[in-house]
């Protein structure tokens, strides 16, 4: 069996590797060929991948990566596995998942199964890519289609490809039983739903979940700190109810691909179909907004104001102990800063070329941890900083939200 996979990012690449170590033969399309030589030559670039597995792949033939589309071409299943991030008026931007639909009807020579794991709002297999593979195909009627929406989640050691429950369908039955056939070999749990639309919706719910949580509890933090109430404890308490209440961190804001972009395609179909996404806009505003309230809640803590100050933002990734910077609330956090008048560096030791060797200042005014990660050099972070800020509360010592 031959499955090919387009696009080797954060969900493209795992799911290549997992396919293979499952023992189906794996070409890797992607458009970059810088990434597909670094690839072939067995160099992971993504961290829950380790090279090793890798080029152990490479050699043995299961894996290659390619920037040539003819090489797709004879394989039993496709798997769509490209970015659907917003555009500059952030407006949903599909243009890679167009781009692949193209790619795959111009170079398959037979029917075979096209399955999209690119999160997008319901219909898009059904009216958008079906259609353009089809229009370019010359296999029409033929081919088969499912939608399986990935749930990738860098750097969680309990859920992974195998362990996460795999939510799918297809444009037909046969479609949805073929589909099952090929996730059975990575995955252990399948759920099937009615039709594609019901398992792209879920996926966009998951994280508009989170969204509105996330602004939830950081709205919360506003209203117990004008109660002069720490709002980690209330959570604390709140926590030990044993149902009906799912705990949310304040923080920073939103980051990573899903969260602060899935929302924004269900608010984009809502609106289409003539219903206003009240709590999908303002939870989105209120996490964008939250950088700069907790600039706000540092200087009224300290009793100082950071114009022409030197701070030092700890953490640049989106979430604790990875080096995915994608969305990252972090660089909202320095935009701010900068607005404010301070002068911002950036340490996160997980992303290269932001360690504290490097040409950091020796002396800071205030440095802020954005992001909890384990390995974050505490003793030189306060050697070098008057004032420090934990925003993640996970360091007990310093004031928090």
């Amino acid at each position: 069996m031959k499955i090919g996979i387009i696009g080797q990012g954060y969900v493209g690449l795992p799911l290549s590797v997992a396919f293979a170590k499952a023992g189906v033969t794996v070409v890797g399309f992607d458009k970059n060929s810088e990434l597909v030589q670094t690839l072939n030559s067995g160099v992971s670039h993504i961290e829950d991948i380790k090279s090793v597995e890798l080029v152990s792949l490479v050699l043995s033939g299961k894996y290659k990566a390619s920037d040539n589309p003819k090489d797709i071409d004879g394989s039993t299943v496709i798997i769509i596995a490209v970015p659907t991030p917003l555009d500059s008026k952030r407006n949903p931007d599909l243009s890679f998942v167009e781009s692949a639909s193209k790619l795959v009807g111009e170079n398959l020579s037979s029917g075979t199964l096209i399955i999209n794991e690119s999160t997008s709002y319901p219909g898009t297999l059904r009216n958008l890519i079906s259609p353009i593979v089809e229009k370019y195909s010359s296999v029409k009627g033929l081919n088969l289609y499912a939608v399986s929406p990935e749930r990738v989640d860098p750097g969680n050691k309990k859920w992974n490809l195998r362990t996460t429950p795999r939510i799918l369908s297809g444009l037909t039955q046969e479609g949805t039983q073929k589909a099952k056939e090929i996730y059975s070999l990575i995955c252990d749990q399948i759920i099937e739903v009615s039709s594609p639309e019901v398992a792209e919706s879920a996926k966009l719910f998951e994280n508009t979940f989170r969204q509105v949580n996330i602004a939830l509890v950081n709205e919360f933090a506003r209203i117990t700190d004008s109660l002069n109430i720490s709002v980690r404890e209330v959570l604390d308490a709140a926590n030990s109810k044993p149902y009906g209440f799912m705990k949310f961190e304040p923080g920073i804001g939103v980051g990573g691909h899903c969260i602060p972009v899935d929302p924004t395609y269900l608010a984009y179909i809502s609106e289409k179909n003539g219903i206003e996404p009240r709590f999908i806009k303002l939870a989105n505003q209120i996490n964008l907004e939250t950088p700069s309230l907790i600039i706000k809640k540092i200087e009224k803590t300290f009793n100082t104001f950071l114009k022409e100050k030197n701070v030092l933002v700890c953490g640049l990734s989106y979430k604790s102990n990875i080096s995915d910077v994608r969305e990252s609330p972090s660089k909202i956090l320095g935009e701010e800063l900068m607005k404010s008048g301070a002068r911002v560096d950036f340490y996160d030791p997980n992303v290269e070329g932001l360690g504290l060797e490097q040409n950091l200042a020796l002396n800071y005014h205030l440095a802020i941890i954005a992001v909890g990660h384990d390995n974050f050099n505490l003793e030189e972070i306060r050697k070098r900083s008057s004032l420090i800020f934990d925003v993640t509360g996970k360091f007990k010592e310093f004031p928090t939200i």
